[in-house]
C-alpha cells in the first residue's frame, strides 16, 4: 500500500521520538497524534525512567494531545507509532476515540492491533480505528534489534543496567 508524503513524515516524526527512547536505554517506541496536519501530542517509551508501566509512548503522547485540546476526546486525531500498540495502549486509543492507527512494525509477542489481537476493530466495542501498518518498518525493526543486540551485550558483560 502506498501512503501520502504526510504519513511518512509523522512517522518519520514518531521515529524521532523512538530514538529518543533508545538514547536513555527504553524500548525504542515512539509516537505522535496529529490533528489538522499538525503534531499536538508526543511521546516515546519512559517506563524504565519513570518507574511508571503505563508510561508508555502511545499513553504519553495521548495525554499531551489531550492536554493541547482540552479534550479526552480525540476523535479528529490519527496517531503514529513505531510500534504495533499493547493492549493497554490500544484500549487506550479506543477510549480516546483515535481516528486512524498508523505503525510500522507488529508485536508479535504483545500486540494488540492484528497480531495477538485486535482490538482497534473489534465489531463488540463501540469504536472502531481505521489501522495501517509497515510505514517504515524496516527502520522501525533495526533500531529495536540494534536496542536488543546492545541490551543482550551489556547483560552478558555483567552490566545489569
Amino acid at each position: 500500500m502506498t501512503f501520502s508524503e504526510d504519513v511518512y513524515r509523522y512517522m518519520y516524526a514518531a521515529l524521532q521520538e523512538a530514538e529518543k527512547a533508545f538514547d536513555i536505554n527504553e524500548v525504542p517506541v515512539g509516537a505522535v497524534i496529529v490533528y489538522k496536519n499538525q503534531i499536538i501530542g508526543r511521546g516515546y517509551n519512559q517506563v524504565e525512567m519513570l518507574k511508571d508501566p503505563t508510561a508508555h509512548a502511545e499513553m504519553i503522547a495521548i495525554t499531551a494531545a489531550a492536554n493541547f485540546l482540552s479534550n479526552w476526546r480525540l476523535n479528529e486525531c490519527d496517531i503514529y507509532v513505531t510500534m504495533e500498540p499493547c493492549i493497554m495502549c490500544a484500549g487506550a486509543l479506543v477510549s480516546a476515540r483515535i481516528n486512524s492507527l498508523y505503525f510500522s512494525v507488529f508485536d508479535t509477542k504483545f500486540g494488540a492491533c492484528g497480531s495477538i489481537f485486535n482490538l482497534c476493530e473489534d465489531q463488540r466495542l463501540n469504536h472502531k480505528i481505521k489501522v495501517y501498518s509497515g510505514i517504515y518498518g524496516q527502520e522501525s525493526e533495526d533500531l529495536l534489534k540494534r536496542f536488543f543486540e546492545k541490551l543482550r551485550n551489556e547483560k552478558s558483560n555483567g552490566n545489569k543496567n
